[in-house]
């Protein structure tokens, strides 16, 4: 089948899409945006958030096909001339160590960012309990969370 979606501001035809292929697959492999990682393939660990319509998502569970007509924004798309300042707190403060769950982080702090400028740490815990991360021990994640939090309220 063909679908039809806009990705990250441009609209993209996708050829050959068979009908259990994953957006995470068709964003990656076809799309050529490999910013989303493909780690469990089950939504446990939140590598492969993106937007879908404006809502975080895991990738890995809508199907190619659900995304028809519809605006992803992935990990690349938040960034413009510059990085955001997400991506750039993240870099600063060491949050970014493997880099397989990054992406899905940051999708997931923007998404936090935009609905409450100033969160708690308690907030912030909540906010990011769907995503893994196996190197960092979440402490510098967390002050990447707060720089953010700190150069957007601004």
């Amino acid at each position: 089948m063909r679908i039809s979606l806009t990705v990250n501001g441009n609209r993209h035809d996708v050829d050959d899409v068979w009908e259990g292929e994953s957006l995470l697959y068709a964003l990656r492999e076809r799309m050529g945006l490999p910013g989303s990682k493909n780690a469990c393939e089950q939504g446990e660990c939140g590598s492969c958030t993106v937007y879908l319509d404006g809502t975080p998502v895991c990738s890995c569970l809508v199907a190619a096909g659900q995304a028809q007509g519809r605006e992803v924004t992935t990990v690349e798309g938040l960034a413009d001339e510059e990085l955001h300042p997400v991506q750039q707190a993240f870099v600063e403060c060491g949050a970014v160590q493997c880099g397989f769950c990054t992406p899905g982080l940051i999708v997931s702090t923007h998404d936090l960012l935009e609905r409450n400028p100033a969160p708690s740490d308690p907030e912030i815990r909540e906010a990011l309990a769907g995503n893994l991360c196996r190197c960092t021990g979440y402490e510098k994640i967390l002050d990447a969370v707060r720089l953010a939090s700190e150069r957007t309220e601004q």
